[in-house]
């Protein structure tokens, strides 16, 4: 079996974003390889879904490494090639339990230049905390939407503002929410029209989604 490491270099070129590494199944070996071939490019490493004990041994080689314990993130390094824009994305979430997802979308917007602000704790079951909040996320230009439970939180940001809305369903909630396939579907059945959909607990493709949408803008 072919074991090299094939890492796309040209992603950014290519389609206007780096390349993330996926953390949760690469052993710690397997990280350290692919963190020297992308830093000896003089490029960014973002690994997602990293677990403090594998970001801790990479810590102790690289040393000018952030870990982002509540996003589950690593950053090593910065992206020479962030977007100029002066478009911004709002990052709105249901609860404290959608922080982690939330902060994921963030950290990737971040690392490409886009200026992005997060809501938390503004979910349907208080909508008045939404409401008061609604006339300062209308300012952004896109909206990223994560919630768990029933996931209601994106129709309802889908029936009061008219910007491109991202939903993320997150893996959170008792038994029948059954680790986010709840919110799932009942953000792919919105009555809301319009509503892209992520897979769960996806904060990064959203992030992603997020970037193409004001690329689109930039080049206007």
């Amino acid at each position: 079996m072919n074991k090299d490491i094939n890492f796309d270099f040209d992603r950014q070129n290519r389609i206007g974003f780096i390349e993330a590494i996926w953390g949760e199944h690469k052993n710690v070996e397997q990280l350290k390889k692919i963190c020297e071939k992308v830093l000896d490019k003089n490029e960014i490493v973002f690994i997602t879904r990293i677990d403090f004990e594998k970001a801790k041994l990479i810590m102790e080689t690289h040393k000018n490494a952030e870990f982002h314990r509540e996003a589950s993130c690593l950053i090593i390094g910065e992206n020479l090639k962030k977007l100029s824009t002066n478009k911004k994305v709002a990052i709105v979430a249901g609860g404290t339990s959608d922080l982690g997802v939330s902060l994921e979308a963030k950290l990737a917007l971040e690392v490409h230049g886009i200026k992005c602000k997060t809501f938390i704790d503004v979910g349907v079951a208080g909508l008045h905390r939404l409401i008061n909040n609604l006339e300062e996320i209308n300012k952004f230009d896109v909206i990223i939407v994560c919630a768990g439970m029933e996931g209601a939180l994106a129709t309802v940001m889908g029936g009061l503002i008219p910007q491109p809305i991202i939903a993320v369903p997150v893996s959170v909630g008792y038994g029948v929410s059954k680790n986010g396939f709840a919110a799932l579907n009942s953000m792919l059945s919105s009555c809301a029209p319009g509503i892209s959909v992520m897979n769960i607990d996806n904060g990064y493709g959203a992030a992603m989604a997020a970037l193409r949408i004001i690329k689109i803008f930039c080049n206007q």
